[in-house]
């Protein structure tokens, strides 16, 4: 992981960014900034293995629908001052790529909240935007689609996307940040060690 290249393109971007090298010290660092606050979280095994919810959930009040299933969950996350998710892939030239088959992910990432947390494994940094659109798409998806137990093509044989027509097809909406938007203040959470997919 190249700090100040990540650091200084990213920022050109408008994106603050913080690093650290384990999960441990990037909860910390969370736990401080945000207290107080309503948070709501996308669908992100990065979250789940940092176990960040149960750390936040101490000092806010925390909404995710991977803690109470349901679209209701998703409404009331989408009403939340801060939201933390991760990112199918980052690139070293400065953009974040995510694919989400329900929306309400890349949604609140591009208008609502008071701020927006990517928190980022070095797994999920890649050269440029079109090797993070290739990671997305060929490594992020189909793990999430086998998780998710659908029948796609990309689920069955875990191994890349088919640009299937499948029904049960999660690859609905691909948004990639060249910038940050004006009225959501984003910081990615940059940490040394390989997490979710």
């Amino acid at each position: 992981m190249n700090q100040d290249i990540l650091k200084k393109n990213f920022n050109k971007h408008g994106f603050e960014t913080s690093f650290f090298e384990t999960r441990q010290e990037a909860v910390a660092y969370l736990v401080e900034k945000i207290q107080g606050r309503t948070v709501g979280f996308g669908g992100s095994i990065t979250v789940r293995e940092m176990e960040l919810f149960d750390a936040l959930a101490k000092n806010n009040v925390c909404v995710w629908h991977h803690r109470v299933p349901g679209d209701e969950t998703r409404q009331l996350a989408a009403r939340t001052r801060i939201y933390i998710t991760s990112a199918n892939a980052v690139s070293e030239t400065g953009e974040i790529v995510n694919i989400d088959g329900t929306g309400n992910r890349v949604a609140m990432t591009i208008y609502g909240p008071e701020k927006v947390y990517y928190v980022v494994g070095r797994n999920k940094i890649t050269p440029d935007r079109d090797a993070a659109i290739d990671r997305a798409k060929n490594v992020a998806s189909p793990k999430n689609a086998k998780r998710f137990g659908v029948k796609t093509p990309c689920a069955i044989k875990a191994d890349r996307c088919y640009d299937c027509d499948s029904p049960d097809r999660i690859c609905r909406a691909t948004v990639i940040l060249d910038r940050v938007l004006n009225l959501t203040p984003s910081e990615i959470v940059f940490i040394n060690e390989d997490l979710g997919y």
